[in-house]
């Protein structure tokens, strides 16, 4: 029943402006970098925050959820793990309170201003998983040469690919997609040389 909250009722998929939490209840759901965040930073801002984790251990960045431990231990917000937040309730249409289910059954239902849901993307494939194309954990595998795949004339950058080693940086995808620009012009023309320009030298080029 998410929708019923949307639009100013007391359900952000987002924190557009902090100050509008200030003095406020907030329950955070989720386990990744921006749930860790947020809670971090809410903890000043918020009257009384809660992260709710259906896990025991968090996918973020380990400084954060220490953070949040820290914060934890030390009274100023509310850890519960392996569990999910079941159900709203509301009064004249506005949220009022959440049911916190544990993984063990136990329910409990807290006083709340906002509920605050920040689960991440899990990415598709989509069509393109039709392919024929050599997957692994639904991620496309690729040369590391110049990023082809199994599929001639197809090449896969960025978090859709898979191989030894894989990190899911922007920095890495920059890397990715040079190697990639290079093979695929020998594919396209594979009677021409390819030149590699500086930009030290050469300049910016120009549309």
């Amino acid at each position: 029943n998410l929708e019923r909250f949307e639009g100013g009722k007391g359900v952000h998929y987002m924190v557009r402006d902090p100050e509008h939490l200030r003095d406020k209840k907030i329950v955070i759901a989720g386990g990744g970098d921006s749930a860790l965040d947020w809670t971090n930073f809410l903890a000043n801002v918020a009257a009384d925050v809660t992260l709710v984790h259906r896990g025991t251990t968090f996918r973020g960045a380990a400084d954060s959820a220490e953070k949040v431990k820290t914060l934890h231990e030390a009274g100023k917000i509310k850890l519960v793990l392996s569990s999910n937040v079941t159900h709203l309730h509301s009064e004249d249409d506005m949220l009022q309170q959440v049911t916190i289910t544990g993984n063990n059954g136990e329910a409990e239902t807290v006083p709340v201003d906002a509920f605050v849901p920040l689960f991440g993307l899990t990415p598709k494939l989509g069509p393109i998983g039709d392919w024929g194309l050599e997957l692994e954990n639904d991620a496309v595998v690729v040369n590391t040469v110049d990023y082809s795949t199994s599929l001639p004339g197809v090449y896969a950058i960025g978090d859709i690919n898979t191989y030894p080693g894989k990190l899911k940086l922007i920095l890495c995808g920059f890397h990715e997609a040079a190697l990639m620009c290079q093979g695929a012009f020998k594919y396209i023309y594979p009677d021409k040389k390819y030149t590699l320009k500086y930009t030290t030298v050469n300049g910016v080029p120009t549309l």
